[in-house]
């Protein structure tokens, strides 16, 4: 694989792994309508910035591609719930086209990143893997699933689909958010030694490291074929399978402060305990961070300066900015700007 073009190339994730790709030198087209800005990408000989939706996927973007991973999404369940529309679009529609437009034009390997939050609600005794019965509970794990369930069947000898189905990811990243449950844990301990945590407590969720999964995809850039075409692989660790209480116990222990725990809103239904067994055992792949080095990564990176808390770091809230500004600036625009025409 010499070209990869990655969609969602200037989100949280994508701002991670496109320069984790260009240091291992690949080529890299990087498709974004980069909403949190082209900052988070910096200038690099071998990348190419493609400003554009994923809805208006050209073929032209594809020339000289040798691989897609597809990141593009509206990426959690608030913003997928108050953008149900947009969220099915994307998500699902805008993905599968692209893997076909992939497929047609001669493209390889098709990497879709998923999400073990479409198994939904499992009981607590059961721990779900890549077979079981899916229950996706909210529009984006809906979505999530759609796109899977219209790509897969792509997948053949000449061209390579594999869909990782993430944990809930947590870590650094330029373009950083504080609405995953690890990062925001992190952040409420920093700024006022108290943790925020959604009731009850004892619903597990898996984690992933944001460095894990990207690797993970590079990992699936290089793999054999024939060990991952038409392979969904849950990604994360069974060691970061953590009901959320005694996660946010960890984070507490792991961080240089005395920390309490606030407990807030309604029990979250959204129960699911994930094994990670097909993954160490068919690509021998072990994720490398915990909890704990997560939380303490984030706390230092507060502390020296290196992130701050701001609106962009809030997708939903981000997401309800542009839309209010959009409005405004479409009421008062004329001919083609505000003050100075």
């Amino acid at each position: 694989m010499k070209t990869v073009l990655v969609t969602g190339a200037g989100g949280y994730i994508g701002s991670v792994l496109v320069p984790k790709l260009l240091d291992r030198g690949y080529n890299v087209k990087a498709l974004d309508r980069y909403f949190f800005g082209e900052d988070k990408l910096k200038w690099h000989e071998k990348l190419t910035i493609i400003k554009e939706d994923a809805r208006r996927m050209k073929e032209e973007y594809f020339a000289g591609v040798d691989a897609v991973i597809d990141l593009v999404a509206i990426s959690n369940d608030p913003s997928g719930d108050l953008f149900s529309e947009a969220t099915y679009q994307i998500n699902h529609i805008s993905r599968v086209n692209t893997a076909t437009i992939a497929k047609k034009l001669g493209v390889e390997r098709y990497i879709l990143p998923s999400s073990c939050s479409i198994y939904g609600f499992v009981d607590n005794d059961i721990i779900v893997h890549e077979n079981s019965v899916t229950n996706p509970l909210t529009t984006y794990a809906k979505a999530n699933e759609k796109a899977e369930q219209g790509i897969l069947p792509l997948a053949d000898s000449n061209f390579t689909v594999v869909i990782m189905r993430q944990a809930t990811v947590y870590g650094y990243s330029p373009r950083m958010r504080f609405d995953l449950a690890i990062n925001g844990m992190t952040l409420g301990a920093y700024k006022t030694g108290v943790i925020p945590l959604m009731r009850d407590g004892s619903q597990w969720r898996p984690m992933v490291h944001i460095q894990d999964t990207t690797d993970v995809m590079c990992l699936l850039l290089e793999a054999d074929a024939r060990k991952i075409n038409k392979q969904i692989f849950n990604v994360g660790s069974n060691r970061n399978n953590y009901q959320l209480g005694p996660l946010a116990e960890e984070i507490s222990s792991a961080l240089p402060i005395d920390i309490k725990i606030d407990w807030y809103g309604d029990p979250d239904h959204r129960s699911y305990r994930v094994s990670f067994d097909k993954i160490n055992t068919v690509l021998n792949w072990e994720a490398k961070w915990t909890a704990a080095d997560g939380a303490k990564e984030i706390y230092k990176a507060l502390e020296n300066g290196k992130i701050t808390q701001m609106e962009q770091s809030i997708t939903l809230g981000w997401y309800k900015e542009l839309v209010k500004w959009h409005k405004i600036i479409k009421n008062i625009e004329m001919y083609g700007a505000i003050i100075d025409l």
